[in-house]
């Protein structure tokens, strides 16, 4: 199994909010990975601050697709309380969309 690590400074700023961006990490690099069952990894190094939207136009798709593997496979590295406190709530809403059928 590989490991795709996506360096979010990089790729989306320092303030990730461009959903665009988000739409590209989503359709090339998170859902060709999971596909082939690969982990992905993304590194928030030196990212101050994300949106929600952001998360959600990254993430959703692929938790949608592929449900629990995408909760297993993604995992995010370096994110500050902030980073971290948006990725719980699109995860949380995630979740309970799955649950309810949504």
């Amino acid at each position: 199994m590989r490991k795709k690590i996506v360096n979010m400074k990089k790729i989306a700023g320092a303030f990730a909010e461009n959903k665009e961006i988000a739409k590209e990490i989503r359709i090339n690099m998170i859902l060709p990975e999971l596909l082939k069952g690969n982990d992905v990894i993304f590194n928030f190094k030196y990212v101050d601050g994300v949106t929600q939207s952001f998360i959600h136009a990254m993430i959703s798709e692929p938790i949608r697709e592929f449900r629990d593997d995408a909760f297993e496979k993604l995992y995010y590295k370096n994110a500050n309380d902030n980073v971290k406190k948006i990725i719980s709530i699109v995860y949380r809403y995630m979740q309970e969309s799955l649950d309810t059928g949504k």
